[in-house]
């Protein structure tokens, strides 16, 4: 089938749904919704046989669902309608939530339903929540309505958004928190009904801030709405029964008006706070904190790294090598780096190189701690590694993936291996010496010009990775216990780990690692202190969530030289 996917951004979601979707082949192409006459010049090119809609934020231009089928990905049960679904159950604290695949008409939400399924609710972020069991559930749903189309099925019989579940859009007042009356668990939804977007708005330290990445605190008290502590750039704050960790502020007060870290937007107002370590991880040896925790089992450690939206800073680079090298230290034969459950890791953290006096200066410290991380792993000669990646992975991150001996990846996820898309960046990571060393020269030009995400089937058919298995995140933990456990195996550990060091030995003859690095690193000090600003450009408008003026080619096929429109087809 033809389908054209409209969407406010090409986000995660969109992605996974593009991935399986070409994965059984349909001819598709993605336009963003940037006004209605596009949209339509869009659907008048490509002739699409059906339009998908998996992320909008404003209606289908009615010139176009009068002729064409365009089906709407609603993240709400049968029956809900309106554009906060999500918050509003995130916020009301329901047990089970769903998704619905219905055709747009007049009304909104309200059409005919083509498919849905449902799932149990986490105590979690709505960004988290988006990511995985929204996102397992719409390709289930989609999956089903395409079926039903495919074979000539039309809608559920008797199935309608009807008009009993509309809810308005969720307004600030909505979750405003009230620190002296709502308990930790309130405050927890609150926060999290609104994070990634728009934000809980609140007074912190008498300015306006919006707070992100809330996660409970249960030993630490004080009189409720004050800042008692700081761990690393989190900061605690007491509830009526307890405390909150908020790890992200956007000041809403200043030109620099974007999410960040939060010590870091608060500057000076946070350097009075009491540091201490975060008592909500796993406590060993090693003293865990919100974001970087390790754990033993037998001769196996695991090292989890869970960054707010897989950025990692110049700082979070330097803590979580201290944590790799202690690792190494450790009486064990394998590591395996679990990087966090929505995000492994996307590279540079862009918003705090905004933030920074310099962000041409920041950018080459960031570029450099995470070069430095990924060489202790590419160099590591007392253990087998494994990276296990639960969560996407995008630009540098995918390449810190490689540095390990072994990746693994849950068979949901989203590759983005490339840096292209922000501002012609070049990249570093080793990508050089890495990237063709798994697929080739050929193949590694190829997949970094191209642009597009990879599903975890097609990245370990190229040879990216080397097995996958889910997309429950249970059937790939057994996937990861078992492969590390095989690893771990000591009759062939010593053989491997003696292969390990005479092929790194072999390849550093052939080239150093440092020479990749200095070529790799030239490149990109180009990109940070050159004459074109193309990636500090592309940074501040990611940075600052600059709308879209136009869809980029490599996302729409049907806008490229050359491309040649179908015989229009017929309504449905």
């Amino acid at each position: 089938m033809r389908i054209l996917l409209l969407v406010h951004s090409f986000n995660s979601l969109s992605q996974r749904l593009y991935v399986e979707l070409a994965r059984v082949g349909h001819e598709l192409s993605v336009e963003l919704d940037i006004h209605d006459r596009v949209t339509c010049e869009a659907v008048e090119r490509f002739q699409p046989e059906l339009v998908l809609a998996p992320f909008l934020k404003r209606a289908i231009p009615e010139a176009v669902w009068q002729r064409r089928r365009c089906l709407i990905v609603h993240p709400g049960p049968p029956g809900d309608r309106g554009p906060s679904a999500l918050d509003w159950a995130i916020l009301r604290g329901v047990d089970s939530w769903g998704v619905t695949v219905l055709e747009a008409n007049a009304e909104f939400d309200a059409g005919p339903i083509w498919g849905s399924t449902s799932f149990a609710m986490r105590a979690a972020r709505k960004s988290s929540l988006y990511r995985n069991e929204v996102t397992e559930a719409a390709v289930i749903a989609v999956r089903a309505a395409l079926e039903r189309m495919g074979t000539g099925r039309g809608p559920l019989a008797g199935a309608d958004g009807g008009a009993h579940g509309w809810q308005p859009a969720i307004k600030q007042s909505d979750r405003a928190i009230d620190w002296l009356k709502d308990d930790t668990a309130l405050v927890l939804r609150k926060i999290h009904s609104a994070d990634g977007s728009p934000g809980l708005e609140d007074v912190l330290l008498d300015r306006r801030f919006k707070l992100f990445d809330a996660h409970p605190e249960p030993h630490l008290t004080g009189r409720p709405g004050a800042l008692i502590a700081r761990s690393n750039e989190a900061v605690c704050r007491a509830t009526r029964d307890g405390a909150v960790w908020i790890g992200q502020l956007q000041p809403l007060d200043t030109a620099q008006a974007f999410r960040r870290p939060a010590a870091l937007a608060l500057g000076p107002l946070a350097a009075g706070l009491p540091p201490i370590e975060c008592t909500t991880a796993l406590d060993t040896a090693l003293a865990s904190d919100l974001e970087i925790r390790y754990e033993e089992r037998g001769a196996i450690g695991y090292l989890h790294f869970s960054f707010y939206n897989g950025a990692l800073s110049t700082a979070q680079c330097e803590r979580l090598r201290a944590r790799y090298a202690w690792a190494r230290q450790r009486p064990t034969r394998i590591i395996v780096l679990m990087g966090g459950e929505d995000f492994w890791c996307n590279g540079m953290h862009l918003h705090c190189i905004e933030a920074a006096g310099s962000p041409a200066d920041e950018s080459w410290a960031n570029i450099n701690a995470i070069d430095d991380l990924a060489r202790d792993i590419l160099t590591t000669e007392s253990h087998l590694t494994l990276a296990a990646l639960q969560g996407n992975a995008a630009a540098g991150g995918v390449f810190l993936a490689l540095a390990a001996d072994r990746v693994l990846a849950r068979s949901g996820i989203v590759l983005n291996p490339h840096y292209r898309n922000m501002g012609n960046l070049y990249g570093s990571e080793y990508w050089t010496y890495l990237l063709p060393r798994r697929i080739g020269a050929e193949q590694a030009r190829a997949l970094m010009g191209q642009r597009l995400p990879l599903g975890a089937p097609e990245a370990h058919s190229l040879g990216l990775i080397d097995a996958h298995a889910g997309p429950d995140p249970q059937a790939f933990r057994a996937l990861i216990e078992a492969h590390a456990a095989d690893l771990a195996e000591p009759a062939q550990f010593a053989q491997r780990l003696a292969a390990k060091r005479a092929r790194r030995e072999r390849d550093e003859q052939e080239r150093s690692l440092e020479d990749f690095r200095a070529e790799e690193l030239a490149r990109m000090k180009m990109n940070f202190y050159g004459f074109d600003p193309s990636y500090h450009i592309a940074r501040h408008r990611f940075v600052h969530h600059t709308p879209h003026a136009w869809t980029p080619l490599h996302l729409a096929a049907h806008r490229r030289l050359g491309f040649i429109a179908p015989q229009p087809a017929s309504a449905p």
